[in-house]
């Protein structure tokens, strides 16, 4: 069987894992059938499906717009076909495939770390001053690139021919500035080539660390050298720069409070490994 239908298994079972929500008893007003929480609803190959966990999972669904009428009726039949395709998956043996059995270590990774770092996450706050500090060593750049592609993991020529080839562009966009646009267009292997390589405004995040770096501080018109990025060389042009007033603040408030979480999720695994047995060899890292 294929990754994707793998995924597409993965993804089915969890979108409707709030079928199978947490018994919790609701305080019966009476002990009628209709009332009491613990009634048996239905029964699947064996396993009851127990009239407060219908309730739950009922009004769970009631939560989210729908194209069809959410009924009691529906949501049990979502639950029985959910409880008949696990049972299928386990007699088929699925939970032993190694992508099955990846996807589900992803979900425990995931639990673990939201069930050890919920309180120090929901506890993160970032004020508008931080995220204006920020700001004013990261600032939104319009750009323009010429862009000479490099594979992944090139070999040594073709990073040479690359290279050749940005330094000779480069001297021309040094001679003539005026015909960027021309050189972009002829040049560059980049889908942003017909429209002079413009890139817009991006906020740093969005930019290789490399192509931030060589045009972090630079004024409007300047061109970089040829910089290496994982994509290849670019010849980097500055077309413009934002102040704070004109950026969204929000969106530098979350990319703050990104950084703080990565700094509590670092400390926690940095904790773990010390007292896990890790051993790496270095030079499969050249």
């Amino acid at each position: 069987m294929k990754t994707s239908n793998f995924l597409a298994i993965f993804a089915l079972t969890f979108s409707v894992a709030s079928f199978a929500a947490d018994d919790k008893e609701a305080a019966p007003a009476t002990k009628s059938k209709n009332t009491n929480g613990e009634a048996v609803v239905a029964t699947v190959n064996g396993i009851e499906i127990k009239k407060n966990q219908l309730d739950q999972a009922f009004e769970d669904n009631l939560m989210y717009v729908s194209d069809k009428i959410v009924t009691k009726e529906k949501v049990l039949n979502d639950i029985i076909a959910r409880e008949v395709g696990i049972k299928k998956a386990k007699d088929a043996g699925l939970q032993n495939d190694p992508i099955v059995k990846s996807k589900m270590e992803d979900v425990l990774y995931h639990a673990q770390i939201s069930k050890d770092l919920e309180k120090k996450l929901l506890a993160i706050q970032v004020a508008d001053k931080e995220a204006q500090e920020y700001y004013s060593k990261n600032k939104e750049y319009r750009t323009a690139h010429i862009l000479f592609r490099v594979r992944v993991a090139p070999q040594k020529e073709e990073t040479e021919e690359a290279m050749k080839k940005a330094l000779e562009v480069y001297k021309q966009v040094q001679a003539k500035p005026q015909q960027w646009p021309e050189l972009a267009n002829k040049y560059s292997q980049s889908s942003t080539a017909p429209a002079a390589g413009d890139l817009g405004y991006l906020p740093a995040i969005k930019y290789a660390p490399e192509y931030f770096k060589a045009i972090n501080g630079k004024a409007i018109g300047y061109i970089s050298p040829p910089v290496r990025t994982q994509f290849g060389y670019h010849i980097i042009k500055v077309l413009g720069v934002k102040d704070w007033k004109e950026v969204d603040p929000a969106l530098y408030k979350k990319i703050v409070y990104d950084q703080k979480r990565d700094k509590i999720l670092e400390e926690y695994f940095a904790d773990l490994r010390k007292s896990a047995q890790v051993k790496i060899n270095k030079e499969f890292l050249k």
